[in-house]
């Protein structure tokens, strides 16, 4: 790597900060805050919403600090509630609950603070499970604050198959999670809301270039956040195209990567 100070530190969630049966290896708090303590700022930036355990993780990484969530469309600073939301349109909202009960298919749909998902099948109620909320079916279209953020829940061969479909004035990203092997999360989001584009934001509210950006990544949708970021580090067990994006490999999540790139980052 070369030399320069690292200022920000962008943490993806499923596969990056959190590992095989929701444990975050014990080693990543205590480097994150030597981190913190060399004035490093540390972002959450999750596809997982502003609630639950990624709201803890969040507080836990940088109480007062901005923070990620939604793939993006969820750019909040915990220290004052401000809120860069971007909505989707609300003529794909009516049409993706029209998809979701038309063809049995789980679907999730998300305000800032709160989702609405009416199915009951075990899928839903393990990714409640993850997300550390209660799991409590409502009509789709019963949410009253903007929706920022609609997810699938899908098997990976018809993941694979949505990828084919048009969604003008959206945004797709899809991720995975060690918890949940089975299902592939394909997130549907404004056009031109990304991970990239959020730690752009959260860099500037910050007054960091981007040169002395560090983002740490898995999943396809952490790679236009790897693209903008100085430092792109993907982990060990990231997929291939995250590798292949980054300037450097870490150890696994179980092994304690996270902590190995702020160890990077302290020492920049």
């Amino acid at each position: 790597m070369q030399t320069s100070t690292i200022r920000l530190v962008g943490i993806d969630v499923d596969g990056t900060l959190v590992g095989t049966g929701g444990i975050i290896h014990p080693r990543v708090w205590e480097a994150a805050t030597r981190a913190r303590e060399r004035g490093i700022h540390l972002a959450l930036c999750s596809g997982r919403p502003a609630f639950g355990v990624a709201l803890e993780y969040a507080r836990r990484l940088e109480a007062n600090g901005w923070h990620i969530f939604q793939n993006g469309a969820s750019i909040l600073s915990l220290a004052t509630g401000q809120s860069r939301s971007v909505p989707i349109p609300a003529q794909w909202v009516k049409t993706l609950i029209y998809q979701a009960r038309t063809h049995g298919e789980v679907l999730e749909l998300y305000s800032d603070r709160e989702y609405a998902v009416e199915s009951t099948t075990a899928w839903a109620k393990e990714h409640a499970d993850l997300l550390g909320v209660p799991f409590e079916p409502r009509p789709l279209d019963s949410l009253t604050e903007p929706i920022v953020r609609a997810q699938w829940l899908l098997s990976v061969a018809r993941a694979a198959e949505y990828r084919t479909v048009s969604h003008p004035g959206l945004e797709i990203a899809q991720s995975s999670s060690p918890l949940m092997t089975e299902t592939q999360f394909v997130g549907l989001t404004h056009e031109g809301v990304t991970k990239g584009r959020a730690m752009s934001s959260i860099a500037e509210s910050y007054g960091v270039p981007l040169q002395n950006v560090m983002y740490i990544g898995d999943s396809g949708n952490d790679l236009p956040a790897l693209g903008v970021a100085g430092y792109p580090i993907a982990m060990g067990n990231a997929e291939p195209a995250v590798k292949a994006a980054a300037r450097h490999t870490v150890d696994h999540v179980d092994r304690g990567g996270v902590a190995q790139a702020l160890e990077m980052a302290i020492a920049s």
